[in-house]
């Protein structure tokens, strides 16, 4: 076990619900970097539209696969000029980069969409089963964004039980959207399923970081686990410090 996670006998645990405005600030903070704010929202849904709007027009396959990967590959450069994280782009590229090539092999323009599906369902069970597992999978992604780590898992109890909750609400909501999307896949056609799918990318998104905002704002703030490192490498440096200084002092024999 080690300094990240080791139980404790701190103040954390008893903390329940005492989360104040600044904490409500921080959670707020760290879930719109994460999750990439509405920049992020905007490039994960702009290839998809630009692919359903040029298919819807003129039904051609290729030209609608080329000009979504297109305004992906934009999406990075921009990002790339301005020297901003590129993680959320560059997750949007290769999403679409699949479906592109998996439309173009199968020549089934609503392959396009396929990949982005499954990716969605297994996220869902994801969610799920770490959660049934004791290791909520929102806790492993937003614990270094808030600097704890894993240190929720057995130093901050009520934390860990708000990041089941959310993990529980993430896979339920995902699961519940694949739900609606696969049997479209199977029965509508491509139009259709492109505009349900566009339809289907914000709203349960902001339902599920809405509502792991709402858990975290209730639970204990996070463990600084950096600054505690940080505190017991300056302890050390300052007893290393005072034997030495001690050992100068003592008189010679």
């Amino acid at each position: 076990m080690t300094s990240l996670d080791k139980p404790t006998t701190d103040q954390h645990d008893d903390r329940q619900g005492d989360a104040g405005p600044a904490s409500k600030e921080v959670t707020e903070a760290a879930l719109f970097e994460a999750f990439g704010g509405l920049r992020g929202m905007i490039e994960t849904v702009l290839p998809g539209l630009l692919f359903v709007t040029i298919y819807t027009i003129d039904k051609d396959l290729r030209l609608s696969a080329i000009a979504a990967l297109a305004v992906s590959l934009v999406l990075v450069a921009v990002r790339l000029i301005r020297r901003d994280t590129v993680k959320h782009a560059f997750s949007g590229v290769f999403g679409v980069a699949f479906g592109v090539a998996f439309a173009m092999m199968t020549g089934n323009a609503k392959d396009f969409y396929l990949p982005g599906m499954l990716y969605t369902l297994g996220l869902g069970l994801a969610y799920i089963i770490t959660t049934l597992a004791g290791v909520p999978l929102i806790g492993l992604i937003l614990g270094p964004v808030f600097k704890e780590n894993l240190s929720w898992r057995t130093r901050n109890p009520g934390r860990k039980k708000a990041y089941a909750k959310a993990s529980y609400a993430w896979g339920v909501i995902l699961l519940a959207k694949c739900a609606i999307l696969f049997p479209l896949y199977w029965w509508a056609d491509t139009t259709q399923l492109g505009w349900v799918l566009v339809a289907l990318k914000i709203p349960p998104f902001l339902l599920a970081v809405y509502l792991t905002w709402v858990f975290l704002a209730k639970a204990p703030p996070p463990i600084d686990v950096f600054a505690e490192m940080e505190a017991e490498e300056r302890a050390e440096k300052e007893r290393k410090a005072a034997a030495a200084q001690a050992t100068q002092q003592q008189p010679e024999a």
